[in-house]
């Protein structure tokens, strides 16, 4: 239960969820640039869950996206990551939940446009020295496409 004393005020709660939005997209962007030591980096302190795999550390998740997405040609996986419906709940000065949509779209030569997968983000936050990070991010898959391109093996974890 959060007391009086723990209750963020209006402004802290607009910072935090401000802050938890840009975590959102910063993921989502640095997915579709192939900026993968970037997420790595981005997670480094979070549990990273994508169906029943869990995979925590920093190295442990760089491998993960390393070795479980394809890169293409630019040295991206050719996906642009949409986020929307993004619900931001602070529980307190040092504690944050969200729960939003996505859907990713692809081409490739051989592949026209086309959404290849959709479903949820649900993510932990927390403010840690003043800033605001990852602890969970849960990745469910709920309509899928050709995912063919993307994907480049089952997902499975990496030792480490």
């Amino acid at each position: 239960m959060i007391t009086d004393a723990a209750v963020p005020s209006a402004i802290e709660r607009l910072v935090a969820e401000s802050e938890v939005r840009r975590l959102l997209a910063t993921y989502a962007q640095n997915l579709d640039y192939g900026l993968v030591d970037a997420n790595a980096d981005l997670l480094a302190h979070a549990r990273f869950k994508v169906g029943d795999v869990i995979v925590e550390g920093r190295d442990a998740i760089a491998r993960f996206l390393r070795t479980n997405l394809q890169y293409h040609i630019d040295d991206t996986p050719r996906t642009w990551h949409s986020v929307s419906n993004v619900i931001v709940e602070v529980e307190s000065e040092t504690a944050a939940s969200s729960i939003c949509y996505f859907t990713v779209h692809q081409e490739l030569p051989g592949l026209p446009l086309q959404p290849i997968v959709t479903g949820r983000y649900i993510d932990r936050f927390e403010c840690h020295d003043g800033t605001w990070r990852f602890v969970l991010r849960e990745v469910e898959g709920r309509l899928f496409g050709d995912v063919s391109k993307h994907v480049a093996a089952p997902a499975e974890a990496s030792a480490g």
